[in-house]
């Protein structure tokens, strides 16, 4: 077995040289470095994993926290996630909270228990306080989805009142005045903003808002189809939905296949996230954009800067946009 006292003798420098230029340390000469990694090549020495975290008092590891660990949202965030921090010769633990706040604790808790050298925290349940006692504790961490004033540098947002403006606005751009609107949970922060910016769009053109077509559905796909049925059986003059994400869009599309209701035709629709099938399915979903594979790789970057002191101008508020397609039927007066 190839040792790092063979790499040394090779390289003609320290094994503490060969130690730092392992573990990337800034202060190994480009020259030294390079001598290293050639003596690697040719010895084929592979470095022993827990010796280099005791080494560097590292586990070379990042740990992460999402809400679930399937669907079209967290699959993107984690892979866009995982693939930056593996390209640093790092490694990227996740564990999912299921809605649950003590799930979400423990899984904090686990996390840390790993020595985990960083974490990137998507939480729904836990509160601002232990998320602030959970960054004094790992201070290599980043908060996904959600802004906490006293961590506001460490926060990464979609701007999800925009969001909700660009789609309402389309909708009664396109003529629409009886536009209804199903939510996620509303014990979200995403669901509220999301709805205060379809009252923004209704109060710039002049429409009041009516409590009587907003319906809380959820962002997975549990209960949305009783949702949207009860929304369409309280107003049958409702013309167009803004759906909080694609998931109740899709339910919508099957409450309107029911019925006989044409999607595009006898009824608009427009939803949130961008998910793949949305531009596959018929007619094909008018959306916004949510950049979730952006924020996965933001997120991973700043935690990365975080662990090594770097200097990283954070993208704290991503942008997002309207993608037209099929679903959105122009009303003539």
């Amino acid at each position: 077995m190839i040792t790092i006292k063979e790499v040394s003798e090779l390289a003609q420098v320290s094994q503490s040289t060969v130690s730092r230029a392992l573990n990337g340390h800034p202060t190994v000469k480009e020259s030294n470095k390079a001598k290293v990694f050639a003596a690697i090549e040719e010895l084929g020495y592979k470095p022993n994993a827990f010796a280099q975290a005791l080494a560097s008092s590292r586990s070379n590891s990042i740990g992460m926290l999402v809400g679930s660990l399937d669907g079209p949202f967290y699959g993107p965030l984690m892979h866009t996630a995982e693939d930056t921090v593996r390209k640093k010769n790092l490694h990227l633990i996740v564990t999912s909270g299921q809605e649950s706040h003590d799930k979400e604790a423990d899984s904090i808790r686990f996390l840390q228990s790993k020595q985990v050298d960083g974490l990137i925290i998507h939480s729904d349940k836990l509160s601002d306080d232990e998320i602030i006692k959970v960054a004094k504790q790992t201070t290599s961490t980043i908060i996904l989805n959600r802004y906490i004033p006293e961590l506001s540098d460490k926060c990464i947002c979609i701007d999800n009142e925009l969001g909700g403006y660009l789609a309402t606005k389309h909708l009664l751009e396109y003529g629409h005045t009886k536009i209804a609107c199903i939510t996620g949970q509303l014990s979200k922060i995403d669901s509220r903003d999301r709805l205060q910016g379809y009252r923004n769009a209704l109060a710039e053109f002049g429409i009041k808002y009516d409590a009587n077509l907003i319906v809380e559905g959820r962002f997975d796909h549990e209960g949305n189809h009783e949702a949207v049925r009860r929304l369409l059986d309280r107003d049958s003059e409702i013309t167009a939905i803004f759906c909080q994400n694609d998931n109740i869009a899709l339910a919508t599309y099957d409450v309107c296949s029911e019925r006989n209701i044409t999607v595009g035709q006898d009824l608009s629709i427009v939803g949130f996230d961008n998910d793949t099938y949305s531009q596959h399915i018929r007619p094909r979903l008018t959306t916004i954009n949510f950049p979730v594979r952006e924020m996965g790789i933001e997120a991973a970057k700043a935690v990365l800067s975080l662990l090594n002191n770097d200097s990283y101008l954070l993208k704290d508020k991503l942008t997002p946009e309207l993608i037209i397609r099929d679903s959105v039927k122009k009303i003539t007066p």
